[in-house]
């Protein structure tokens, strides 16, 4: 590409070059009068001026852009040697040498079940994994990666610009499969799903860090199961639930009952205080019945020889 540049440039820079320096002159010779063009410049500035256009058309085929972001991998394919260029504006003789761009923002691998979603969208690309009772399990998972700027070139030369699918989805995928292999399902699906999160990213920093990968995060965003064991598992949770509620019941019956006995054993111990009350002074039978009447009330008169003055008693 850069050579095709070059060799158009070149071209409209000779032909405007011609079209400026030439001139037409009418000359006699044989007794025939003719026009023919001439050079209006000596040669050796004609060949000074080319000169500089060739190194003019060079400088600008040479100049290349790097995106904010991005690194660019040189080959001089003369030296045989590589060479990186930051971002922003660097010269890359033509014809010398060979360059690749790299991203080094951070990257996102994605392997989930949902449509849509992930590097494989089309497809259902969940991870599946057997646990340590040998039971299948879907694992959605996305982590977050980086090129080292330092190792650029070792992943340019060992790895090439395919690395997402030659070295860091196979790792993933392995790493998954063995640390779900040490856990038990009901693990994975609640308990230890933290602890496994951090496990996995443990590892796979373990693994991709040395060939020139920053590791900034693994989230596990989903566990599915197979459809008759997420069934099991709904029927488990159900049976739990009814479990807890029967709990809850008894408890409540046997604090009801606690309270009851309670209250009855307070009403004997009342039952037990008045009679021995009404022993000692079986006057105290009228005092209780009085004391429930209203205050309003002065005088009961209970048969014709009966009379009770509320009043005189409660004073006494």
């Amino acid at each position: 590409m850069g050579l095709l540049i070059f060799l158009i440039i070149l071209a409209i820079a000779i032909f405007i070059f011609q079209k400026s320096v030439q001139k037409y002159v009418v000359v006699e010779k044989g007794g025939e009068v003719r026009t023919v063009r001439k050079l209006s410049l000596p040669v050796y500035k004609l060949t000074a001026i080319i000169v500089i256009l060739l190194i003019l058309a060079f400088i600008a085929v040479s100049v290349r852009y790097v995106p904010v972001g991005h690194a660019m991998v040189k080959f001089n394919i003369i030296t045989k040697k590589f060479t990186v260029a930051g971002e922003g504006i660097t010269l890359v003789p033509p014809f010398i040498y060979n360059t690749y761009i790299y991203d080094l923002r951070r990257q996102e691998y994605t392997m989930t079940s949902r449509k849509g979603e992930g590097r494989k969208a089309n497809i259902d690309d969940s991870l599946w994994a057997p646990t340590s009772e040998g039971l299948q399990v879907g694992i959605d998972l996305t982590t977050w990666y980086r090129v080292n700027p330092d190792k650029l070139i070792y992943v340019h030369r060992n790895i090439g610009p395919d690395y997402a699918e030659k070295i860091v989805r196979p790792t993933i995928r392995s790493v998954v499969r063995h640390v779900i292999s040490e856990y038990k399902v009901m693990d994975v699906y609640s308990a230890k799903r933290r602890l496994i999160q951090g496990e996995v990213e443990k590892r796979i920093k373990k693994m991709l860090e040395p060939d020139g990968f920053i590791i900034d995060g693994v989230v596990l965003r989903d566990v599915h199961f197979t459809p008759g064991f997420a069934k099991a598992i709904e029927e488990k949770q159900i049976a739990q639930q009814e479990a807890e509620r029967m709990n809850y019941i008894l408890l409540k019956e046997k604090k009801e009952a606690e309270r009851k006995k309670i209250e009855a054993e307070g009403e004997a111990k009342k039952i037990e205080i008045v009679s021995k009350s009404l022993k000692q002074n079986p006057q105290y039978l009228k005092y209780l019945y009085v004391s429930k009447l209203s205050d309003k009330i002065q005088v009961i008169v209970a048969d014709q020889p009966t009379i009770l003055d509320l009043k005189n008693m409660l004073s006494k």
